[in-house]
């Protein structure tokens, strides 16, 4: 994900999930899938980087909170930095080949 905004508020989130496999784990599972689809990029089988301003960020951990069952899921979301930080030149990838997206807002 190397899109660059003029907007400095926003952030780089890593963000992970862990779902219990069940009936109604992959119903939640699937949820919180398209939910962080929605927010950024799916880089791994439960794994995102996610560009978001500290209001998408709260209404994405809030809609998170609808659809996980807290006892059993989990959902981390890890604040890397800011979305100008340098971070792709700290990633080591090893196996298949990963190249971040590269977007842009069209306003």
């Amino acid at each position: 994900m190397a899109r660059r905004s003029l907007n400095p508020t926003r952030r780089l989130y890593l963000c992970t999930y862990d779902v219990l496999a069940s009936k109604e784990g992959d119903k939640r599972r699937t949820k919180l899938y398209d939910l962080l689809l929605d927010h950024g990029e799916h880089v791994q089988y439960s794994v995102f980087l996610c560009e978001l301003s500290m209001v998408e960020r709260t209404r994405l951990v809030g809609a998170a909170r609808d659809i996980l069952n807290e006892g059993e899921d989990q959902l981390l979301v890890l604040d890397i930095g800011p979305e100008t930080f340098e971070w792709s030149s700290r990633l080591d990838c090893l196996g298949k080949t990963w190249t971040p997206q590269v977007r842009s807002f069209i306003v």
